[in-house]
C-alpha cells in the first residue's frame, strides 16, 4: 500500500505566501487540482466566481453548515470560509491530487476527515515584521483589518507543531524548490 497522499494542504497566517506557493505547485503537476472554497466575505476585484472562491450569502452558507455539506468551515472576522464536501469527492474519484489553501483549524479538520490521505504544510515568514510588511503592501485590508490579521496569526502559529513539515518563506525560489521537493516525495503525482 502506498504512502503517497492525494490530498495537500498549505496553510499560513494571512500574508504568509500560500496562495503564491499554492500556484506554482499547481502549474508544476497538471494532477494537482485545486480546491475551491466558498465564502461569504466579499468578492475582491479580480476575483473569479469559482475560481477563487465559491461566494455565497450568509444563509445560504449556514444552509450548508445545517445540511452537513461541508468538510470543515470557520468564520473568520464575521464571514464564513469552508469546504464543500462536493468539490472534494468529485476530485478523489476522478483520481486527482487536490491541493487546499485554508487557514490551520480548516487544514487540521481535513486531516480529521481524511487522515490517510492528508499532507499538512505550514507555510511561515521569517518574522511577524515581515508578516506585517506583507499585509500593507498588498493594501486590501484597512488598518483595523491588519492588526485583527497580526492576532490571529499569533494563534495560528501555536498550531505549527501539528502540520507535517514547516516551509519558512523567506526567499521565494528556495520556498518553491521545499515545496517540489515535498510534492515529489509524498504526494500521488
Amino acid at each position: 500500500m502506498s504512502n503517497l497522499k492525494s490530498l495537500i494542504v498549505i496553510s499560513s497566517p494571512s500574508g504568509g505566501g500560500k496562495s503564491t506557493l499554492a500556484k506554482h505547485l499547481m502549474g508544476l503537476y497538471p494532477k494537482i487540482k485545486f480546491s475551491v472554497s466558498a465564502t461569504t466575505r466579499r468578492k475582491r476585484e479580480n476575483e473569479v466566481e469559482g475560481k477563487d472562491y465559491f461566494f455565497l450569502d450568509k444563509d445560504d452558507f449556514i444552509n450548508k453548515i445545517q445540511s452537513n455539506e461541508l468538510v470543515e468551515y470557520e468564520e473568520i472576522f464575521g464571514n464564513y470560509y469552508g469546504t464543500l464536501k462536493e468539490e472534494v469527492d468529485s476530485k478523489l474519484k476522478n483520481g486527482n491530487t487536490i491541493l487546499f489553501d485554508v487557514d490551520v483549524k480548516g487544514a487540521l479538520s481535513l486531516k480529521k476527515e481524511y487522515p490517510d490521505d492528508t499532507f499538512l504544510i505550514f507555510i511561515t515568514p521569517p518574522s511577524m515584521e515581515i508578516l506585517e510588511e506583507r499585509l500593507r503592501k498588498r493594501s486590501t485590508e484597512s488598518e483595523n483589518e491588519i492588526k485583527n490579521r497580526l492576532l490571529r496569526a499569533s494563534e495560528e502559529y501555536k498550531y505549527k507543531d501539528y502540520f507535517d513539515c514547516t516551509i519558512v518563506n523567506d526567499d521565494l525560489q528556495t520556498a518553491f524548490n521545499e515545496i517540489e521537493e515535498i510534492a515529489k516525495k509524498f504526494l500521488n503525482l
